[in-house]
């Protein structure tokens, strides 16, 4: 375990002192900012935020000097894939492109999806997140007959167990193709509701399209349940569904909460084309989080041919546009994504390179923390506030180019005001697993 670069007092009662807070992340606090940044003491009492005050203010408590180390607020990584995670080692995708990699998962699944094993590399990806600093977790499960009921379950228990650590959500991922299927359909309801669920699925250009799409927000209306859903993963400028999706929500008069993830074919649209889908896209209130990462990763890639396209969607011109947008994880260590390990400082790091979320860096940090806490209905998350659980975690690096510059492996995870153990869990522990 890398030694801590401060020592965080075990007292009820004490003081965060000279410390670097994203200005975005801090609620009820103002002072000069620098690149977004601003100074502060925090003074932590029982667990919780007692009060946010001007650095050297004058308080006789047990203190921890962060000699203008910045602190976070812990993180939302709002879309993943838990029950995919870490097959990789026995089902690696030869190819590294997208139907490699559907193909790959739906071998291991069929092969090896028992509820022991989901439970194992479910567990596995919440040590890794728990020790990186994420707090809240949204997770699509591969959702067919009879896996749904298998995933849940095992969801449901995994969910209970890490209760009070790491706050789960749970979205069911199909194939649209899937939806008319009545059976299939009433089933799928049944099961998401009854584990206090979200809608999802994968979107796809078919003729009929507005139909199936109408039959999702409607069940989702009829039961109480939110929508989140694949969108657009690909760079074909020919498929444009998330102009469908927004209509859709408008049509429907749906009123929760509508997640489209992916959107990557808009970056191939004319300018015009674009901006009307943007536009609607706002019009509806759909939030879009950008999965970085994983999509350079499987996009344009063709053997002996260096990629062209960075996989990403139009993510300044929809934040400009008033969309909720944030960025997410997605796979880890998956046939989808051979690398990953539920970071979100990673995926912060990787965001701002990818997409130029820099110059300026000003608001970039609420795209891990507050942004995608309020998309995902839990504001008591991704914020720095009085009153608020003193859950935050702690960096040596005092401004955005050392924070940005190192992965940052000597940082200080803080839950209730406690430091934690921020190691994360060793391979060896799926070695067994992964000789299925």
């Amino acid at each position: 375990m890398t030694k801590p670069f401060v020592t965080v007092p075990n007292d009820p009662r004490f003081v965060l002192k000279n410390a670097t807070l994203p200005d975005i992340t801090v609620d009820g606090f103002s002072g000069p900012s620098v690149e977004g940044l601003v100074k502060a003491d925090l003074i932590i009492t029982d667990g919780k935020i007692e009060a946010i005050v001007p650095p050297g203010t004058p308080v006789d408590l047990p203190f921890a000097d962060m000699a203008s180390g910045m602190i976070f607020p812990t993180f939302i990584d709002m879309h993943t894939h838990l029950d995919k995670g870490h097959i990789w080692p026995r089902k690696p995708n030869v190819s590294g492109d997208f139907m490699g990699a559907l193909s790959a998962v739906k071998e291991d699944r069929e092969a090896n999806w028992s509820a022991a094993d989901v439970r194992a590399r479910m567990e596995f990806s919440l040590k890794c997140a728990y020790a990186h600093g994420t707090s809240l977790i949204r997770t699509h499960l591969d959702s067919l007959a009879p896996q749904h009921r298998i995933s849940y379950e095992v969801f449901a228990e995994v969910r209970d167990a890490w209760k009070g650590k790491l706050d789960l959500q749970a979205a069911a991922l199909f194939p649209f193709e899937e939806i008319t299927n009545a059976a299939f359909f009433t089933d799928l309801i049944d099961v998401v509701k009854s584990h206090n669920g979200i809608l999802g699925g994968v979107t796809q250009m078919v003729p009929d399209l507005d139909a199936r799409l109408d039959l999702l927000f409607q069940a989702a209306s009829d039961h109480g349940l939110d929508i989140d859903l694949h969108v657009d993963e690909t760079q074909d400028a020919s498929v444009l569904a998330l102009k469908a999706v927004a209509e859709a929500k408008l049509r429907n008069g749906f009123e929760g909460s509508v997640v489209v993830g992916h959107c990557c074919s808009l970056t191939q649209q004319s300018d015009d084309v674009a901006k009307a889908t943007i536009d609607l896209v706002a019009k509806a209130g759909l939030a879009v989080v950008s999965l970085p990462m994983c999509n350079m990763y499987l996009q344009d890639r063709y053997s002996g041919r260096t990629p062209r396209q960075r996989g990403v969607t139009l993510f300044h011109e929809l934040t400009t546009a008033g969309v909720q947008t944030a960025v997410s994880s997605d796979n880890t260590r998956d046939p989808f994504y051979a690398y990953g390990d539920l970071d979100c400082v990673e995926v912060l790091r990787e965001a701002v390179r990818i997409i130029h979320l820099d110059h300026p860096l000003d608001t970039t940090a609420r795209i891990v923390t507050r942004t995608p806490a309020d998309i995902l209905g839990r504001p008591d998350h991704g914020r720095i506030s009085v009153g608020g659980k003193a859950d935050l975690v702690l960096f040596s690096a005092r401004h955005w180019s050392e924070f940005l510059s190192r992965p940052q492996s000597n940082r200080i995870v803080m839950r209730a005001g406690k430091a934690i153990d921020a190691s994360p869990p060793d391979y060896r522990d799926l070695d067994e697993l992964m000789e299925g």
